[in-house]
């Protein structure tokens, strides 16, 4: 037989456990995030004042707007925004052939590189407002099982079709 103390903690437990369930599946304060097109994304370009500024590396959107010193109408980085710059990034170039998330033929340092500049200025410094098309979808606009979201444990790609 339980005492009275013993099922009062195991009905704690119970309903702390509950609690702690409910909460891993659904995060406080996560905003959802939504599925660029190109054409989505190029419309994030920074050169109208009051829209945010938009930009993707490796297949995750970022919103750089807090960062328009840089990336803002004019500014150093601008030509990066409204697009997948994931080679850009790696290779550290605003050449206009590098603005695209074509990674083919970097070299290992330019990986490592692109890596770095991901996690520790990109996800570091700027919110994930949504992923590409591109990274989610297959060629034929079938789910690509493989895609992993970054910081976004309530994403799923059934939540996006």
């Amino acid at each position: 037989m339980l005492s009275v103390q013993m099922y009062f903690t195991l009905c704690s437990f119970v309903i702390l456990s509950s609690f702690a369930q409910e909460l891993r599946h659904k995060p406080v304060g996560t905003k959802p995030v939504r599925l660029f097109t190109d054409e989505d994304l190029a419309k994030y370009h920074g050169q109208e004042d009051g829209q945010p500024i938009y930009m993707a590396v490796k297949g995750v959107v970022f919103d750089v707007s807090s960062g328009k010193d840089f990336y803002g109408k004019d500014a150093p980085y601008n030509s990066l925004v409204g697009k997948d710059s994931t080679r850009a990034v790696a290779k550290m170039s605003l050449e206009p052939d590098d603005l695209t998330s074509d990674t083919s033929g970097l070299t290992e340092e330019q990986m490592k590189s692109l890596e770095d500049i991901f996690i520790n200025v990109y996800k570091a410094k700027y919110p994930i407002v949504g992923y590409t098309s591109r990274r989610i979808l297959n060629e034929d606009g079938t789910p690509n099982k493989n895609f992993k979201p970054e910081d976004q444990p309530n994403f799923t790609i059934k939540d996006e079709f």
